[in-house]
């Protein structure tokens, strides 16, 4: 039974939420850091996590793949499989950071930053 086993599916359907976080998780490789909402942020943090540990496999070309799966960029996937695979080779997981910075102005949403750890 599936009782209380629930996504947050930021009130937008698969396709759009999906091509939204490709493109957070492209400008999040390309800047380091981004700035977004709270939910977003908590979304964005595991695919992230995923695309790191998948471009750090052994296979190289298998790796190249799924990352350029994913990545919107050719820039951000080159930056990914030769500076940040090297920044994390001796670390197995938490490549990312939340930091809250206080609530946006016109909504009071809560807005954090979300950055790739040096």
């Amino acid at each position: 039974m599936r009782h209380q086993v629930r996504k947050n599916n930021l009130n937008m359907e698969r396709s759009r939420k999906k091509l939204m976080l490709n493109n957070m998780v492209t400008s999040l490789i390309l800047n380091d850091k981004i700035k977004t909402t709270r939910a977003r942020a908590k979304a964005l943090q595991p695919l992230v996590e995923k695309i790191i540990n998948d471009a750090k496999k052994p296979n190289k070309v298998l790796a190249i793949r799924k990352v350029n799966a994913s990545l919107q960029s050719e820039i951000a996937s080159k930056k990914l499989m030769s500076e940040l695979v090297q920044r994390y080779q001796g670390r197995p997981s938490g490549y990312t950071r939340i930091t809250k910075i206080g609530h946006r102005a016109g909504d009071a949403a809560p807005m954090v930053q979300i950055e790739l750890i040096a």
